[in-house]
């Protein structure tokens, strides 16, 4: 039984998926969604994230070791590919506001 990351990816994609929901909210909320592109970009990410939390669940409930560990794998790359769509949108925040 791997499971080595499993229950942190999902701990922390859930959280990320809370942060990525609070700027699409803010940003329809201040009416910037027209003008910005920011938006769409983090849908994607929450996507991405949604995903990595599912396959990182089916890792953790998995009674197959092989796919197991291909789940896991899945769900971190997801995961990474998220963060880096997170440092995106903080740096395209941080230049539009500033």
């Amino acid at each position: 039984m791997a499971n080595k990351t499993s229950q942190q990816i999902l701990n922390t994609s859930g959280n990320l998926l809370g942060f990525c929901l609070i700027v699409i909210t803010s940003l329809h909320i201040s009416n910037k969604s027209e003008s910005s592109f920011i938006d769409e970009i983090t849908s994607v990410i929450a996507i991405l994230l949604s995903f990595s939390c599912i396959f990182s669940f089916i890792s953790m409930r998995s009674n197959n070791s092989k796919l197991e560990i291909q789940l896991e794998t899945f769900a971190d790359y997801l995961f990474l590919t998220s963060l880096a769509g997170i440092l995106l949108i903080i740096v395209l925040v941080s230049f539009n506001f500033i």
